[in-house]
């Protein structure tokens, strides 16, 4: 009996123990993604052939009991490397694991390739090779607790790669995470199974293989064993030749489908069925889950399914109502059936509005996932009349409120010749959002819920938002980009979400912005500011502008349209210093008066000698920057803020000044005594289509006295 690690991903574990014993292995431990095992030689071999779980089957050369203190070389000098490999063979190192002699995985798999290729040249005067890509023999060394594993590859590449799957979808299931989710499924490789997602067509063909017990592993070219010293061809032929003898027919009611979407996927789900040997046993087509009906088949079976993920925030409101839908259609045909479905996102499992059965933890790849399982029961899928829709009885009061507030900005909208602007504010204060109107394309912001509100009451209403909003605006579900905007702090503000990168130009005023509606919690142009802009434009000609905390330069563009003498944009970001730039570009806007400054605010005021005749500065609420030595808070420091602009206001200047902070107080009392004279225009400043929400902003105008 011999000692192997059986690799496998998070989630398997389970799974691949009860697999490794119906194998006739005898499971010694199980941990995180490995499971151990002993078992005779052939029958190792064996499982190799057979195994649909593991990735890779390790043999243990010998552990050793160590202390803090070890050091793998020394160690490592304990094995006779000579007898695990020869002197013209390439070999190659991992190494998983902590240890304190160890400061990265690295550098352990360096100190035993040391050690094996010292004692190589001690032994023959000769060092082995070292081949990272294309090793003849690859050792791994796992650092334990108290001990070091040495443990040499036995089955070669990632058992995962079957050999079939040469055309993959965007997101594809690794071949060992397919296998598992029908073992979870509870699928009973004799009923019908269905994938409305089937993408390159993984789980389908997994479960052909499955359904007429087909090894995984016979279309393989080499295992790892096969060059070892003890490797007997004879007797693994004979295993072939058993594994050859026990594929079985397919069993009456075994009917497999795939579907897709994507007609270019289908074909490559087709081609993977053909090189798995399985193309007559699976039925791939094109075909919309959102309109999935059930197969011509009495008997009931399972649906099983990888769907899109929304991975990005902003792509969860295309594919709420895609949910929705499919949900909507399993209840009405596959009554009686079972989903399984695996998926990263919460959210999107409960717009399915079903009671789960059970669930599993799984990770695909990067992702840590849930593997859920609904029983479709007649209770289950029942639609009344009352919920046709799926949607919230009141939710109806948003969508009259959405449509009324469209209709009555229409006039306006054409009037002031914008394309930008805020079309909904949590008027009805269970839906509470914020809609946004960015020239055929929509921005939902969902507030954060006050702790009053229930969590899962406020999920189900966005999904609603989500579901109603296309359908009021005569937009397509993918046009809606969803965004959570909670209270942030500092570095948060303006964070980043994952990077799409795509720029949409839009007009206001005669002025020309790129708005970027995926990548950052803001879009790049604070609409509420729309008016201060305008005023801006018609009060600049021939005045030297200074914008300050200048985020992506829009007052910057509409004073240098509106004919000042020269422009200087302040931000210390110069992620948006640069988009700044991009949106001058945009206007034809070119030349040396137009200066882009990436400085901390506060710094640049300090050590500025110019003087400006117009000014404005729309700081952050709160930051505390990596930029910054300390934090900023707008109401604790704008006096400081002020004094310092002061300093560079020519004689006769003017300040504009606003922020967002709700609940603002403006030190009239200090800044009187710095000889500022104010006019608070916040409720000037309010464009129409924020009326209904006169805290959004606070905006100044300041001068000095004579």
């Amino acid at each position: 009996m011999m000692h192997f690690w059986a690799l496998t991903s998070k989630g398997i574990e389970e799974v691949l123990a009860s697999e490794l014993t119906s194998l006739g292995a005898t499971v010694v431990k199980t941990g995180l993604g490995v499971v151990q095992f002993t078992s005779e030689l052939d029958n190792a071999w064996r499982i190799c052939l057979w195994s649909r779980l593991a990735t890779r089957i390790l043999r243990e050369i010998d552990r050793f009991d160590i202390n803090e203190q070890s050091d793998v070389y020394d160690v490592a000098n304990r094995i006779d490397w000579t007898e695990q490999m020869q002197l013209k063979q390439r070999f190659a190192i991992d190494c998983v694991g902590k240890h304190p002699t160890i400061d990265n995985t690295q550098f352990g798999a360096m100190r035993l390739k040391d050690a094996i290729a010292d004692q190589f040249r001690a032994k023959t005067g000769h060092r082995p090779d070292v081949d990272k890509d294309e090793p003849h023999v690859r050792f791994q060394l796992r650092l334990e607790r108290q001990m070091f594993v040495f443990l040499r590859d036995f089955s070669g590449p990632s058992l995962h790669q079957r050999g079939y799957r040469k055309e993959k979808g965007e997101a594809p299931l690794k071949e060992h995470l397919a296998a598992a989710l029908l073992v979870r499924s509870g699928w009973d490789k004799a009923s019908p199974l269905v994938d409305p997602f089937c993408g390159s067509g993984t789980l389908v063909i997994e479960a052909a293989l499955l359904a007429r017990n087909l090894a995984p592993g016979l279309k393989r070219p080499r295992f790892a064993f096969e060059a070892d010293a003890d490797f007997d061809q004879a007797k693994y032929q004979q295993l072939r030749g058993e594994a050859l003898g026990a594929r079985r027919a397919m069993p009456e009611h075994c009917q497999l489908f795939g579907f897709d979407l994507d007609a270019s996927q289908v074909q490559k789900a087709k081609q993977n069925a053909e090189r798995a040997g399985v193309a007559d046993l699976v039925q791939f087509a094109q075909g919309d889950a959102t309109t999935l009906t059930k197969p011509a088949t009495q008997t009931p079976g399972v649906v099983i399914t990888n769907p899109p993920y929304g991975e990005r925030l902003g792509d969860l409101p295309g594919l709420l109502p895609v949910y929705a839908a499919f949900s909507l259609q399993l209840k009405q045909h596959f009554a009686n059936w079972r989903l399984a479905i695996i998926t990263s996102n919460a959210d999107l499992l409960r717009s399915l509005k079903l009671s789960r059965f059970k669930s599993y933890k799984f990770s695909n790849g990067p992702l840590d996932c849930e593997f859920t399982l609904f029983e479709l029961t007649e209770q289950q899928v029942q639609i009344t009349s009352k919920t046709p829709s799926l949607f919230f009885a009141e939710s109806e009061s948003f969508a009259n409120r959405l449509r009324k507030n469209a209709k009555q900005l229409e006039k306006w909208v054409k009037r002031e010749q914008i394309c930008c602007y805020r079309l909904y504010d949590a008027d009805i204060p269970e839906y509470n959002v914020a809609v946004d109107w960015y020239d055929g394309e929509v921005v939902i912001h969902e507030y954060a819920p006050p702790a009053k509100v229930d969590a899962q009451q406020a999920q189900k209403r966005l999904f609603d938002i989500v579901n109603l909003v296309p359908q009021v605006l005569g937009i397509k579900p993918e046009q809606q980009v969803l965004k959570v905007r909670e209270k942030q702090k500092g570095k948060e503000q303006y964070q980043a979400l994952d990077k799409v990168g795509v720029y949409k130009e839009v007009t206001e005023y005669g002025a020309k912005f790129l708005v970027n509606l995926r990548d950052y919690l803001d879009t790049g142009l604070f609409l509420d500011h729309r008016t201060t802009r305008r005023a801006i434009q018609q009060q600049a000609k021939d005045k030297s502008f200074l914008n300050l905390f200048a985020y992506t330069g829009s007052a910057s563009v509409h004073a240098a349209l509106g004919g000042a003498r020269n422009v200087t944009t302040v931000d210390m970001s110069n992620t948006y210093l640069d988009w700044a730039k991009r949106n001058f570009a945009v206007n034809n806007l070119a030349g040396k008066q137009y200066q882009f400054v990436q400085a901390n605010v506060l710094e640049f005021l300090q050590n500025c000698h110019n003087q400006f005749d117009f000014i404005f500065c729309d700081p952050p609420t709160f930051s505390n920057s990596k930029r910054m030595e300390n934090t900023w808070d707008v109401q604790r420091d704008h006096v400081e803020l002020l004094r310092l602009i002061g300093k560079v206001l020519a004689p006769g200047g003017k300040l504009i000044f606003s922020n967002n902070k709700r609940k603002f107080k403006l030190d009239t009392e200090a800044l009187a005594a710095q000889g500022w004279q104010i006019k608070d225009i916040s409720k000037q400043s309010l464009p129409e289509d924020f009326a209904r929400n006169p805290h959004i902003h606070v905006c100044f105008e300041l001068w000095k006295s004579n």
